[in-house]
């Protein structure tokens, strides 16, 4: 049951990120950190004073960073670039693409301050299209853990992936409640089981998510809930066996609805098991700047937009 879920602590994905980066490179001495200006922001002190051969700072140079990273692969090395999540990929675009998608390089993009829980900072630095962006690139796995074990997990997982991979994490203290080994790169992580509405939910969304499927179990319905941390590959089983379940969905993404984890289990639906979807996520437009919960508020991604989406959709299934 959701009520039985428990936190155990505090602790920004960012962090996890810093920590999983060390415990990996204590596993695989090929493993190379790189920055662009941000060793701080990205949590890489403790990477830095231990292993300071192996990271490279590479200044206000993002585009440069990404060749640097792929001409690192082909000596072996395993790259993991760290920057904001706005400029790991939207002004790095076409680095991404020719120099690492392209030839399949052994890159791992690491990005941090995702989303509009990067707060003060604004839109012009809430990136909200990064998933999509990143999903449409052939042969790019997309990882967003939902809280610091997990991104530890992720991070440490992403190691032994041979292939290029997008993590995206964030900035803000977000409760801990997933257990340390409680991920597997492409498998969905169920949280419930139930059988009036599915909830899909990736990164900070999930926390908001088991909150509105506690409400909605309250309110008397049956909540399937499942955690798709990795975009793609999708765990295709998992989505079309809950849409089958439960006949309606929602999904919860801090992204744009356009071209991010809604577009993706709306496509799983459309080919497989079409049923009502509603999405939780901003809605085409940027962000500004204010502080990340009450941005979550204003934007729609917050738990009782979630509740009242879910009982959109199982109005929505009645009605067919």
């Amino acid at each position: 049951m959701l009520k039985n879920i428990q936190v155990t602590g505090k602790k920004d994905t960012r962090s996890g990120f810093g920590d999983g980066i060390v415990e990996a490179a204590r596993k695989n001495d090929q493993i190379v950190a790189l920055t662009a200006d941000l060793a701080g922001s990205l949590k890489l002190n403790a990477f830095m004073k231990e292993f300071p051969e192996r990271f490279i700072q590479c200044g206000i140079a993002e585009a440069n960073m990404m060749g640097v990273a792929a001409g690192l692969t082909i000596g072996g090395k395993i790259p993991y670039t760290t920057t904001f999540a706005n400029f790991s990929t939207g002004r790095v675009y076409d680095q991404i693409r020719q120099s690492i998608a392209y030839s399949n390089k052994n890159v791992k993009i690491c990005a941090s301050h995702a989303g509009l829980t990067l707060g003060e900072d604004g839109a012009t630095h809430q990136i909200l299209e990064d998933i999509g962006l990143m999903k449409m690139l052939p042969g790019m796995t997309v990882i967003v853990p939902a809280d610091y074990n997990q991104t530890k997990a992720a991070t440490m997982a992403i190691a032994d992936f041979e292939g290029p991979v997008y993590l995206r994490f964030g900035r803000p203290v977000w409760p801990i409640f997933t257990e340390v080994d409680d991920f597997v790169i492409g498998k969905a992580q169920q949280f419930e089981s139930g059988t009036d509405v599915s909830i899909f939910a990736c990164g900070h969304m999930v926390w908001n998510a088991i909150e509105a499927g506690k409400i909605l179990q309250e309110k008397g319905y049956s909540v399937d809930l499942l955690n798709i941390h990795t975009i793609k590959p999708l765990d295709n089983d998992a989505v079309v066996a809950s849409l089958k379940k439960t006949g309606c969905a929602v999904t919860a993404e801090e992204h744009n609805v356009i071209g991010g984890l809604g577009d993706s289990i709306a496509q799983a639906a459309a080919r497989y098991h079409p049923i009502p979807v509603e999405f939780v996520g901003t809605q085409d437009t940027f962000g500004e700047s204010g502080k990340p919960a009450e941005l979550l508020v204003k934007y729609g991604l917050d738990v009782q937009h979630i509740v009242a989406a879910a009982e959109k959709a199982i109005a929505r299934k009645k009605s067919m």
